[in-house]
């Protein structure tokens, strides 16, 4: 026992004078009380610490960063606090930052000052990827987004067609574009997050005709039509008009999700994703025991908006919430988790 616990009960009143007749022994009996009794394993931290089951790691997680073309110093994001549009010289601190904090890894996003149709204007992302792997190597894992949605005049994360629907394959070869240039900047890992039919195997033979054969896939498997990306928009001035709900999946179904899954995991997939990770911790539980490749799971911008509202408003306890959700995920079955709470969080669990 403590010596502050010490000091807080030697004056208190006994639980006989408090509750009469309720102290164990008091009426003479003590038959019926519990011999197995599980809160032995939480009466300390120490305790707790020792047989907890799931354990947060800062490699465990991994730091959403934008970069914005143009800009000379970092830009806050109104709809996300805390987190900024970079300018490439904040984007590099940034970087050394959570590298220092002990995180798994960046994913970088791009956002440009134009844009158009077939999204050919993702040079300030390339750059970004230069940037970083020139500041921190090989220290930690660096990711890209491998997308179009940034880079549209219309918002969809592939090139349309005359009619207006998102054409499939012709967005399959700009992927394969965009793959080849992201791994010549430097890029350890491309996450494929347009969600479009056999995107995987047309990018993985695009790199490995490259010679980029280490080039990771992270495919994002299990991308859900949600309503929580809403924030992230304003982080990358979308353009969308509309929705995604032909691409993306439908939040209803979990069956399809395993089925995408498969299908990425035979083109090469060599990591997969389940995004948002808090509305479909179902899915991310089925995926992780369906698959041997590792699984990620991405807390996305709603979500962290949520809490940092909540915890404006002193209706929760924002690091205790911050962690009980990314410790969730990890119970889910992530094997990592992308945040924007990562540098904080890292911080937060090796002080632990």
């Amino acid at each position: 026992m403590s010596g502050t616990l010490r000091r807080a009960t030697a004056g208190a009143p006994s639980l006989e004078k408090l509750c009469p007749g309720l102290a164990p022994g008091s009426s003479g009996g003590g038959g019926g009380f519990p011999s197995v009794r599980p809160r032995r394993l939480r009466q300390s931290p120490a305790m707790r610490r020792l047989v907890a089951e799931v354990r947060l790691n800062p490699a465990d997680l991994v730091l959403p960063m934008f970069v914005k073309e143009g800009l000379d110093e970092a830009r806050p994001i109104n709809s996300l606090p805390g987190v900024v549009q970079h300018s490439r010289d904040s984007l590099r601190r940034a970087a050394v930052e959570a590298v220092q904090a002990g995180v798994g890894g960046l994913m970088l996003f791009g956002v440009p000052t134009e844009r158009d149709h077939c999204g050919t204007t993702d040079a300030v992302l390339n750059d970004a990827i230069a940037d970083v792997i020139a500041e921190v190597g090989n220290d930690t894992v660096v990711m890209t987004d491998l997308c179009l949605d940034e880079f549209t005049d219309h918002g969809h994360c592939g090139i349309l067609a005359a009619d207006g629907t998102v054409d499939n394959d012709a967005t399959l070869l700009r992927y394969a574009e965009m793959a080849v240039a992201q791994a010549d900047a430097g890029a350890h890992v491309l996450g494929l997050s347009g969600m479009m039919d056999g995107q995987v195997g047309v990018v993985r033979a695009a790199l490995d005709a490259a010679g980029h054969t280490n080039a990771v896939i992270l495919a994002y498997a299990a991308k859900y039509a949600s309503g929580f990306y809403g924030p992230f928009r304003e982080a990358v001035e979308s353009q969308l008009q509309g929705d995604r709900k032909t691409y993306q999946q439908d939040p209803a179904n979990a069956a399809e999700a395993l089925r995408e899954v498969a299908l990425d995991v035979a083109e090469g997939a060599d990591i997969i994703m389940v995004k948002p990770a808090l509305p479909y911790l179902d899915v991310l539980r089925q995926v992780a025991d369906a698959v041997d490749v590792p699984v990620a799971a991405y807390q996305v911008s709603g979500e962290y908006a949520m809490v940092e509202a909540a915890a404006a408003n002193g209706w929760i306890n924002r690091e205790q919430v911050m962690l009980e959700t990314l410790i969730g995920a990890r119970r889910a079955g992530a094997d990592f988790v992308l945040t924007y709470w990562a540098t904080e969080a890292a911080s937060l669990v090796a002080a632990q």
